[in-house]
């Protein structure tokens, strides 16, 4: 009996320890360890950075090249443009992704943007470089001078599509910056979430069907990630596993970088999951809120003490940790605010500071402040008395000769 004892508490003992093992293993809200050499993970809203492992190392981007491709062409030509491929535009090096489009064919620059970005088709790449740039030349210059733009210190580009180039690199925070400029334009977001698209049959070729080679898009998939949005992969044999995308859940958007990884999906599940876990968007004030209340100079005694609010939420990026309501705000207000003052007039700017980033607002009045009128009310008064002082003069004066005349007659 007391070695079943022994052996009964030696196994509870192995599965308390197990599960807590398991426990921590599992804890999203540890900062996660990754394959990838370089990553990145920021809040759309704030360019905040939440998550970063050597975000600043130049890499090869491999397919992730293809987002400046998209943006520029979109800045550039309208969706139902048409663009027809040449013999240059074509020529891609064996091994890497293609739709077979022939020399001669021609689409429209919204087909084109699909397959670039969802089948990451090269040929589409050049295709679209050489319909806007006229070169594949001009084309590439044209992408630095937006990285340029952009202020990217740390990209540089020979091609339109990610060929193995020792002078083609960027790092995890470049592309970073160039996905947030991405999702600026709305054509983009749709075109980089299609999980698939259908091609229709051209002057030269049937109709083609693609699955997006971002696996977090499609459903089904075992690497789908609900929150995903928008999404660029890329490989080489040099570059390795790259992934640039976007998510948003609890009105927190971010955007994911991962590069040289041989996992690619995996931790940018993994950085997303850290991320969703340990922060969140929490209002420190809302619209209409009260932040002070002033007294004011020259003010009618019932309007005298004013609210001061702020017009507008203010959402924050913070950790799930912080407590909002013990953040005090720095108040800046006009010099000499006195009455009258109008409903809404701006009196001043609130800033409330968390974890390192500054959200600025104005200050306006709640309400109507009317002026005093105790000066005007003064005014009377004094000309009412100096009234009664002539009348009750008035009729000094006359007593007292009334009362001489009654003496002389006597």
């Amino acid at each position: 009996m007391r070695v079943k004892k022994i052996l009964l508490i030696l196994i509870l003992i192995f599965f308390i320890i197990g599960g807590v093992n398991f426990s921590f293993a599992d804890n999203q809200n540890s900062i996660p360890s990754i394959n990838g050499a370089s990553a990145i993970l920021i809040d759309n809203r704030t360019n905040k950075v939440l998550y970063s492992k050597n975000e600043d190392t130049k890499m090869f981007p491999a397919s992730t090249t293809k987002i400046m491709t998209a943006i520029i062409t979109l800045e550039n030509c309208s969706l139902d443009e048409q663009a027809t491929a040449s013999f240059d535009a074509v020529n891609i090096p064996e091994g890497y992704a293609t739709a077979d489009i022939k020399i001669g064919e021609t689409f429209t620059v919204e087909q084109l943007l699909e397959m670039l970005l969802v089948h990451s088709a090269n040929d589409a790449a050049n295709v679209l470089a050489e319909h806007v740039g006229g070169s594949l030349e001009s084309f590439v210059s044209i992408m630095n001078t937006k990285a340029n733009e952009l202020g990217l210190t740390n990209t540089h580009f020979t091609n339109a599509y990610g060929l193995q180039d020792d002078n083609h690199y960027t790092t995890a925070r470049d592309l970073a910056t160039i996905m947030k400029y991405c999702l600026q334009n709305e054509n983009f977001r749709r075109i980089c979430g299609l999980a698939s698209c259908a091609i229709p049959a051209t002057n030269m070729s049937e109709p083609r069907t693609y699955s997006s080679t971002n696996q977090l898009l499609i459903a089904g998939n075992n690497n789908y990630y609900p929150y995903v949005t928008t999404g660029k992969t890329g490989f080489t044999s040099d570059a390795k596993h790259c992934l640039v995308s976007s998510a948003y859940n609890n009105d927190l958007e971010l955007i994911c970088v991962v590069l040289g990884s041989e996992d690619n999906f995996g931790d940018t599940r993994a950085i997303y999951n850290y991320a969703y876990s340990t922060y969140s968007i929490k209002d420190i004030v809302k619209e209409n809120d009260t932040v002070t209340t002033i007294s004011v100079k020259n003010a009618s005694y019932n309007t005298k003490n004013l609210d001061l609010v702020v017009s507008e939420d203010i959402p924050s990026l913070v950790s799930n940790s912080v407590d909002i309501n013990s953040i005090e705000p720095q108040i800046s207000l006009k010099e000499n605010i006195e009455a009258p003052i109008e409903k809404g007039s701006v009196l001043g700017r609130v800033t409330y500071s968390v974890e390192g980033v500054n959200y600025t607002t104005d200050l306006i009045a709640f309400s109507n402040v009317e002026k005093t009128r105790l000066p005007i009310y003064i005014f009377m008064g004094i000309i009412i008395l100096v009234i009664l002082l002539i009348v009750l003069i008035t009729i000094i004066i006359r007593n007292k000769r009334n009362k001489n005349i009654e003496l002389l007659d006597e």
